[in-house]
């Protein structure tokens, strides 16, 4: 067996998993944001859906990160939403614009799917890796939806 075929040191484990970790509570952060700023009721229902798939998310990598013998990161509340695009959905807000928030919540989004391919690069262990693969999956779709959602909204614009 070749060395770069060999499966992730846990503690390199761990360090993917708290950066999706982070990632995920900002992406709650920056959806439930939305969902108390926007007048939409369909709308508030999306992003309300979102932050909790967010929070779901979360929660599984924090029992893979203590599976894997780490701790799950503190970070990703809002000082790690401030660096992720997600600062401008309150910005985005006080114009209480409908397209505003997608636009940034799609960026927020481009920033979750990057993150996940770039974990999918490693060598993961396959319990781990399953879970990425379904929660990066899950990220796409997201990002699908929130940007069909802002053309939508373009068009009415």
């Amino acid at each position: 067996m070749a060395m770069d075929t060999q499966v992730m040191a846990a503690d390199d484990v761990v360090d993917v998993l708290n950066d999706l970790l982070e990632n995920s509570r900002d992406g709650e952060y920056g959806f439930r944001t939305c969902a108390e700023e926007v007048e939409s009721a369909e709308m508030k229902r999306v992003f309300s859906d979102r932050a909790a798939g967010c929070a779901q998310a979360a929660s599984e990598l924090a029992q893979l990160i203590v599976a894997s013998g780490g701790k799950p990161a503190e970070g990703g509340t809002t000082t790690g939403a401030m660096h992720r695009g997600w600062v401008h959905v309150k910005g985005a807000v006080g114009a209480n614009s409908e397209l505003s928030m997608l636009e940034e919540c799609e960026r927020g989004e481009d920033a979750a799917v990057a993150r996940y391919r770039k974990a999918l690069k490693q060598n993961l262990p396959a319990d781990v890796r399953s879970v990425v693969e379904r929660q990066a999956e899950g990220a796409q779709r997201n990002h699908d939806q929130i940007k069909s959602l802002r053309d939508q909204a373009r068009a009415r614009g």
